[in-house]
């Protein structure tokens, strides 16, 4: 049996009556070229059966056609959304994003970081500033834009979208002593290192106002879920009984210290003030609803795509640090009678 011929992107330009250039270039950026131009390429793509062959790029370019992510978590409903605005971005340009999950594991971003630089990406997307150093000597070295998103720091491998985690944890903290509240809390689970920015705004604020107390901090180094921050909080209230405001690492935490406190007859917000982070749809429909960070999380995932195809075109003029910043909203949890 003979093998199948391959179809070519010189088969393509022939049926469609054009140069393979002219192909090639609807291919890779469609608007660059006549919508009459680009139906017919369309039209003998399609009749062809014609797959573009990503090597064949690669070889020319220098550069794969790949869009390396690497998030820590596919379960976590923050990252969901970041996702949600990286496909959103790149769906209409000529990329594909190609996903790798590091679990919260330093070792094993930097295998992944060494596999996709072994694919020469057309782009990158990491999560955080806390990778090995040869994780961090891998990004420094690639050929191409590479984003940090989550969080921000003064010295992004190229550019970072996020928010400050440190500041955000401030400002839920002087939420919570603005409304009464003397005696605070924090529950913090996983302690990856965002969390841990987040525990150290809570105590450097809950220190200038002289309410800190080590005795009212629960943490833990398991992942974190609801049925987490209901144990965490009875913990809390057995070694701390006088804790008023609990500030926890998330919205999952957050919930389930509520079912908790519900089960304990403790009074939300009188008796006990909760607040988490992230603001998942969840907790404006708690009950009572729940105050929370809103952290842009899908603005973050299509700023990156968006500031890689802008660098790739050579066309992005912004700042190294993008930062979309924070915002407490407040709602029954924290809506103390002061």
């Amino acid at each position: 049996m003979s093998e199948k011929k391959r179809i070519t992107l010189d088969d393509v330009a022939r049926l469609a009556g054009v140069s393979a250039i002219t192909v090639s270039r609807a291919l890779r950026r469609p608007e660059m070229v006549s919508e009459a131009v680009r139906k017919r390429i369309d039209s003998a793509v399609a009749e062809l059966g014609y797959v573009p062959n990503p090597a064949a790029r690669h070889l020319a370019t220098g550069r794969s056609n790949v869009i390396g992510v690497l998030i820590p978590s596919v379960t976590n409903n923050v990252f969901s959304e970041v996702l949600k605005g990286i496909y959103a971005a790149s769906e209409t340009s000529p990329y594909d994003v190609q996903l790798a999950n590091t679990r919260y594991c330093a070792n094993t971003e930097e295998s992944a970081l060494r596999l996709f630089a072994s694919q020469k990406p057309a782009g990158m997307v990491v999560s955080g500033f806390d990778q090995t150093e040869a994780g961090r000597k891998l990004l420094e070295t690639l050929d191409c834009p590479v984003v940090q998103i989550m969080e921000t720091g003064e010295d992004p491998v190229d550019v970072c979208v996020g928010l400050s985690h440190f500041h955000a944890a401030e400002a839920a903290t002087r939420h919570l002593l603005a409304q009464g509240y003397r005696r605070p809390g924090f529950l913090g689970a996983r302690m990856d290192p965002r969390t841990r920015r987040r525990f150290a705004g809570f105590r450097a604020e809950a220190q200038a106002a002289g309410v800190f107390a080590e005795a009212r901090v629960v943490t833990s180094t398991e992942a974190s879920s609801v049925t987490k921050g209901a144990e965490m909080l009875r913990q809390l209230m057995a070694q701390a009984p006088e804790v008023d405001a609990i500030f926890c690492n998330n919205d999952d935490l957050a919930l389930g210290a509520l079912f908790e406190a519900q089960r304990l007859g403790l009074s939300v917000p009188e008796r006990l003030g909760i607040c988490g982070f992230n603001d998942l749809e969840v907790m404006a429909v708690a009950n009572p609803s729940l105050t929370s960070v809103r952290t842009r999380r899908f603005e973050m995932g299509r700023s990156a795509i968006e500031i890689i195809l802008a660098r790739l075109d050579g066309g992005w003029q912004g700042p190294r640090v993008v930062d979309l910043g924070h915002e407490v909203i407040a709602r029954q949890s924290t809506a103390r009678q002061r």
